[in-house]
């Protein structure tokens, strides 16, 4: 069996996730593959996730990448979280995890609805009705806002309260219920947001007008294979249970789509790992680099088990749910945290020794950085502990 420690796992990690300075890149969406996704639940991860991997990629070279080339695009996906996916990957995405969102998004809110007892019939075909004809008025628009098309469609005004027993809950328009489900669908998507890059007050658009051809369909078990193949080919070699996490499928989900690629038992050290067949060549560890890496970036949120490049930081960079803030690395792992203040500074913290050579090329990254955001101030969704005592 094949024995891979973690300085190796290191070195493919600075190659492979464009993090080595040989290694980053100058386009937009090969920089995004090179991650499988970016996360996006944040809008500003996707710009400084991109920042981070590249020397001359600007903010508008990414928003030209969104929505004028159109080879990127946003979704709900693993987890049922929000990803930046480059448009290659859509048909495997689709029906790997949306397919299976769509479905469950209509379970959830029709419940609601039936709860609520808001309209006459059943559910199922009334949903389906606004569905239809919401889709209709954004074809007939081109682009339009969740408000806009609540005009278009009446029914999308429809109140419902989702927890009448609770004092923070208030009764809401399904308008955005119904947009996410056909987003899940494939069949509308997120255009440009009314603001910068740090918005997320997206415009919707239908599909057609970004993929004439719609969403290609593949077979589930195809779809799962090929999402399975490319995160391993990125953040392989790694145990079961961490693929398992990422993707949020069962563990049945797992096993079936790794029958669909040729994967190798590995030992990490210890503990069993998997790795594509044919990735078995010893990766050569590049020169030290340093990385200020944005919140909820896909490396560090990329497993689950992250004692490897993590050690004993997550206290000071991770909240309560599980989310990472923006972190410090070196040559392979994260040593501190960072963040931008009021005033435009980017600030760091470093919560271990790492050698004046490592302090000098972070200090480096972190005035890059700086000039990177310009006049753009962008406090992260989810704030951490330390990123909370470094803006105080």
């Amino acid at each position: 069996m094949r024995s891979i420690d973690a300085a190796e796992r290191r070195a493919r990690l600075g190659l492979r996730h464009r993090l080595a300075a040989e290694a980053r890149g100058e386009d937009v969406a090969e920089v995004v593959r090179s991650l499988v996704v970016l996360h996006a639940t944040d809008p500003a991860t996707v710009f400084l996730s991109i920042a981070a991997r590249s020397r001359t990629l600007t903010p508008a070279h990414v928003e030209a990448a969104l929505y004028e080339q159109r080879s990127l695009l946003r979704l709900l996906a693993m987890r049922r979280t929000m990803f930046v996916a480059p448009t290659d990957l859509l048909p495997a995405l689709q029906a790997a995890c949306a397919d299976d969102l769509a479905v469950k998004q209509r379970r959830t809110y029709g419940r609601y609805l039936e709860l609520e007892g808001v309209i006459d019939g059943e559910v199922g075909p009334w949903l389906a009705e606004v569905e239809e004809q919401t889709h209709a008025a954004l074809l007939a628009r081109g682009a339009a806002t969740g408000a806009q098309l609540s005009k278009d469609v009446p029914r999308l005004r429809t109140q419902v309260n989702p927890a009448p027993e609770k004092s923070y809950s208030r009764p809401t328009n399904i308008t955005t219920w119904v947009l996410v489900t056909l987003g899940c669908t494939g069949r509308i998507v997120r255009g440009r947001p009314n603001g910068g890059w740090t918005s997320s007050q997206y415009s919707w658009a239908p599909i057609e007008t970004w993929l004439p051809d719609g969403v290609a369909t593949l077979p589930v078990a195809e779809a799962r294979g090929e999402l399975v193949r490319r995160w391993l080919h990125r953040f392989g070699p790694a145990p079961l249970a961490d693929l398992k996490w990422w993707t949020g499928w069962t563990l049945a989900q797992v096993r079936a789509a790794l029958a669909e690629i040729e994967v190798v038992e590995v030992d990490l050290d210890g503990t069993p790992g998997l790795l594509l067949a044919d990735d078995l060549d010893p990766v050569p560890a590049p020169a030290p680099w340093a990385a200020l890496l944005p919140a909820l970036d896909p490396t560090p949120m990329g497993w689950q088990k992250r004692d490897w490049y993590l050690g004993p930081h997550a206290p000071s960079l991770f909240d309560r749910n599980g989310n990472i803030g923006p972190s410090v690395w070196w040559d392979g792992r994260i040593v501190g945290g960072w963040a931008q203040r009021k005033d435009g500074e980017v600030v760091h913290r470093l919560l271990e020794d790492v050698g004046a050579e490592a302090e000098a090329a972070i200090a480096a990254e972190a005035d890059r950085m700086a000039a990177w955001y310009g006049p753009v101030r962008a406090i992260p969704r989810f704030r951490t502990p330390l990123e909370k005592e470094l803006t105080a």
